[in-house]
């Protein structure tokens, strides 16, 4: 499907979080507006895609800006947004992204994230999140590790399922093997790794599932679109083909009861590892 391509030169790149993200972060950070996986598995419950700032009228997976200057904009910013955040929210903290992949396909031919994150080597926030669906974060090792040391990192990588097929929806934007090998290898080279089951989807094989991630990283978060998309009850999930593809695997997976029985069986296999909702990805796990 084509996809319309653009680029911008952006006035501001750190946001201050507000509503979910508010208790996670103190900011986030999109270098690009729009998603190229936006077509794939993720792009179909992604709750991106119900911002009407982020779209602007666009259909979903359609759309790329590219914002060439987001280097530049986030050392422009950052002193300044630094000290607003460690005196109103306890420290300079940033997610990366909420609202696109910060390691999208195009990422290899503009560098916008590799940029982001050079620049952030130069002037690092207090704590980084890198949250992204897809294993090409491996291939950015040589920026990771000096980021490691010089603030709180944590790589997100989002698995929602050992499946990686739902009837009548895309394919994942990256396979579920390939995404828990790049987990392997980062958190071999000393990267901390957390996988985000998010939105959780029918799970096979709950134990081996848990006990693959359990080998590949450091935690686990889990989260359901109920309660995790933004709305009251999951309502913007609901419009979407997600829960009906969800149902017709295991009629339990769309009620939030699930979320709760997967819970319990990744404590089994991880206790002290695990996550649930926003307090997961802000890093508050379950004892």
């Amino acid at each position: 499907m084509p996809i319309t391509l653009t680029t911008a030169s952006v006035r501001s790149i750190l946001t201050r979080s507000s509503g979910y993200l508010k208790s996670v972060c103190s900011h986030s950070l999109q270098p690009y507006r729009g998603c190229s996986f936006g077509n794939s598995l993720c792009g179909v419950g992604c709750y991106a895609r119900h911002n009407r700032f982020v779209t602007r009228g666009a259909q979903w997976g359609r759309f790329l800006e590219v914002r060439e200057n987001a280097a530049s904009v986030y050392l422009a910013q950052r002193d300044r947004e630094r000290r607003w955040a460690r005196e109103h929210r306890g420290g300079f903290s940033v997610f990366m992204s909420s609202a696109t992949d910060p390691f999208v396909p195009h990422e290899r031919r503009f560098g916008v994230t590799r940029g982001v994150l050079k620049a952030m080597i130069e002037k690092p926030p207090d704590a980084l999140i890198i949250q992204t669906h897809t294993h090409l974060a491996e291939h950015h090792l040589d920026l990771f590790r000096p980021l490691a040391r010089c603030c709180r990192l944590r790589v997100h990588i989002s698995i929602e399922s050992d499946r990686d097929r739902l009837p009548g929806l895309p394919p994942p934007a990256s396979p579920v093997r390939r995404r828990l090998e790049a987990a392997a290898r980062l958190r071999e080279a000393g990267i901390p790794v957390v996988i985000t089951v998010a939105p959780l989807l029918p799970i096979g094989d709950p134990e081996a599932f848990f006990d693959t991630i359990a080998a590949c990283a450091d935690a686990v978060v889990i989260d359901h679109f109920i309660g995790g998309d933004g709305s009251p009850a999951g309502s913007r999930t609901l419009r979407t083909a997600l829960p009906a593809a969800m149902a017709a695997v295991d009629a339990r997976s769309v009620d939030l009861a699930y979320r709760d029985a997967m819970v319990a069986k990744a404590r089994q296999r991880m206790p002290g590892r695990v996550g649930v909702g926003v307090d997961g990805f802000a890093g508050r796990l379950v004892p």
